[in-house]
């Protein structure tokens, strides 16, 4: 869910405040955006997270195991709590189910509910099924905000024309240094922020060194935000065929 994060997750109308400078041209924008594209995407991965969901009447954290498949493939399941284990979601593409042991039903998610929240958090069931990349679909540039700071690089990008992508444009700021992300702001068509994705806490898994933190905040939801953790991420790993499948969808969740 790297790919929740997807990511996966992870716009750009110039806006009056923000202008472009003749020493940009000498920063490689096109290698800062491979960084950005590539930062959780593996031929494959396997890890745990936990994901705490904060509102203001009340919170709650999961556990969760994931495996993902380049970008069209991922499964997710519940460890805990109790109550909750074995619940998992299921994407092959752009379809996506979710899977509810007390009923032991799989539902399959349907395009009008693909704005709803997931797993009760402040990401969507878009979120999941929609991967795309700055490199290939959006086109981008170096601004300079009026509360720069020297040690980051800040990226503005729109989606290309004929895209179903919701944001308007997003605004990164990456550290110049290790070219990690540090935010991203998501902006509607108004050019109002409606969420600000933080990525905190740098850590190496697997020769490989991320955020492993993203702390999720809506900007129309006072109190509210959700953070994840990834406690172990592999890349690259070896997975059995028929691990993105509704049978293990269905299947219980082991270890712990």
């Amino acid at each position: 869910m790297k790919k929740l994060l997807l990511f996966v997750v992870m716009a750009c109308a110039v806006v009056p405040s923000m202008v472009f400078s003749q020493e940009k041209s000498e920063v490689d924008v096109k290698k800062i955006v491979k960084e950005l594209d590539k930062l959780y995407k593996a031929n494959s991965s396997k890890g745990k997270m936990e994901m705490e969901i904060i509102t203001p009447h009340w919170e709650r954290t999961l556990v969760m195991k994931l495996w993902s498949q380049g970008m069209e493939k991922s499964l997710v399941k519940v460890l805990s709590p109790k109550k909750e284990r074995g619940v998992g979601t299921l994407k092959l593409g752009n379809e996506m189910w979710n899977y509810l042991p007390k009923t032991n039903k799989v539902i399959k998610i349907p395009p009008s509910m693909m704005m709803s929240s997931w797993m009760g958090s402040d990401f969507t069931n878009d979120d999941l099924v929609r991967e795309y990349t700055f490199a290939g679909d959006y086109t981008f540039g170096l601004i300079t905000p009026p509360d720069a700071k020297d040690e980051y690089h800040y990226l503005e990008c729109v989606p290309k024309e004929g895209l179903p992508i919701i944001w308007a444009k997003i605004v990164v700021a990456v550290e110049k240094e290790s070219l990690l992300p540090v935010w991203q702001k998501y902006y509607d068509e108004k050019g109002e922020v409606v969420r600000i994705m933080y990525f905190k806490n740098p850590q190496t898994f697997d020769d490989r060194t991320v955020p492993s933190v993203m702390e999720l905040v809506p900007q129309n939801e006072e109190g509210h935000k959700t953070i994840v953790r990834y406690l172990e991420m592999e890349f690259n790993v070896s997975l059995d065929d028929d691990i993105f499948s509704l049978r293990k969808l269905r299947a219980p969740v082991r270890g712990d």
